[in-house]
Order: C-alpha cells, then sequence, then structure tokens
C-alpha cells in the first residue's frame, strides 16, 4: 500500500463524486475512501455501490468508513475506523483475514502499537496540519512517522490533516507510505491533475 489515498467529501450528488473520484484514479490515486457522515443509509449504500463499481473497473482498492455490515454486504476491500467507531480488533474478527483494516491513530505511538498488535493493515496518523474538512487538534510531530517507520517497519502507514502538494513532501521524505486527501483533490480545479502530482511523489 503506497501512494495517494483519496477520501471522499460529504456531497450528496453521486454523479458529480463518482467523475471527480474516476477522475483522481486516473491521475493516479491508489486507493479509496468512502466517508459520508451525513448521508442517508440509502444514499450511502447508493454511494458506496457507485463508488466500488469505479474502483472495480480500475482495479484500486475501496475502503468505506465506519460502516463495517455496509462494507461487508458491498463486497469492499476494506474497512477505516476511527477513535469512536468499532476496536480493530473487533473488526477484523467481522471481515476475517484477507480485509483491509485501517485504523485512526492520530498522534499516539500507543494507539499505533495497540492497532498494529489488533490486526490492521495500515495505520493512519495526523492531522499534522489545518484540515479545511475535519476540525481536529492539529497536534501531530512529523518525527512521529520517523519513529513509527522504525518500530513497526512493515506496518503501511498513511499521513492525513490539510495536507496538500507543497507540505506533502517532508512527510514522504520521512517515509509516509500514504498520503491521505481530500481537499487537495475533490476540489481541486482538475482533480486528475491534482492527483497525479501527489502520484508523482512516490515514483
Amino acid at each position: 500500500m503506497k501512494g495517494l489515498y483519496i477520501v471522499t467529501p460529504d456531497w450528496d450528488d453521486t454523479a458529480k463524486l463518482v467523475d471527480v473520484t474516476e477522475k483522481a484514479i486516473k491521475g493516479g490515486a491508489a486507493i479509496v475512501q468512502y466517508r459520508h457522515k451525513t448521508a442517508t443509509p440509502e444514499q450511502r449504500r447508493e454511494q458506496a455501490k457507485a463508488l466500488l463499481a469505479v474502483c472495480k473497473r480500475h482495479n484500486v482498492p475501496f475502503i468505506i468508513n465506519d460502516f463495517v455490515d455496509l462494507a461487508l454486504e458491498l463486497g469492499a476491500d476494506g474497512i477505516h475506523v476511527g477513535e469512536s467507531d468499532e476496536g480493530v480488533a473487533a473488526v477484523r474478527a467481522k471481515v476475517g483475514p484477507d480485509k483491509i483494516v485501517g485504523s485512526s491513530c492520530y498522534g499516539e505511538i500507543e494507539r499505533v502499537r495497540a492497532a498494529q498488535k489488533a490486526g490492521a493493515s495500515y495505520i493512519a496518523l495526523g492531522g499534522f496540519y489545518p484540515s479545511r474538512v475535519k476540525k481536529y487538534p492539529v497536534t501531530t510531530e512529523l518525527d512521529l512517522v520517523k519513529q513509527m517507520k522504525q518500530e513497526f517497519p512493515e506496518l503501511a502507514s498513511c499521513a492525513i490533516g490539510g495536507i496538500d502538494h507543497e507540505n506533502a513532501v517532508p512527510l514522504v521524505e520521512r517515509g509516509i507510505d500514504m498520503i491521505a486527501v481530500v481537499s487537495a483533490v475533490y476540489f481541486a480545479d482538475d482533480p486528475e491533475a491534482a492527483a497525479r502530482a501527489f502520484a508523482a511523489m512516490y515514483q
């Protein structure tokens, strides 16, 4: 798992969501996470199904945030859980050994240790910078990436939180495996070009 990891914004327009996601994939997005906190269950199923079809067409892993049962129902490639969701061990038990399970660890190495022990496929660190989408304390030190990679060299890592083409560079230099973005791709004038610039950092 390496490269650009795109996370969807809370868009109700499914056609637009699918269109921009496909452009980002064409630009080199390596993984897609569907996250829509305010969607109705019907809308969430419709959007996840449409995005899964696009990801399958382009052979890109599709992750659903939070909703384990929906991920299993649709046959998504994996699930991502945060602090207020089911724990990694419980999710891993539900989805089995072959699905991707991601865990938000914020800026805490203890959370990384717990997630790794519980069976996480990758961990997400951050926020590193102020985010236009998600409000949380910007407390994560850049060098946590190096500490995490030294302690768990085999565990895939992802950085999130206010990342753009410029401030992604020090994270990549410190060994982060994936850069997760929302605004920097979905709100870009040219999402495909924006994705391509991120993807190029891993070439």
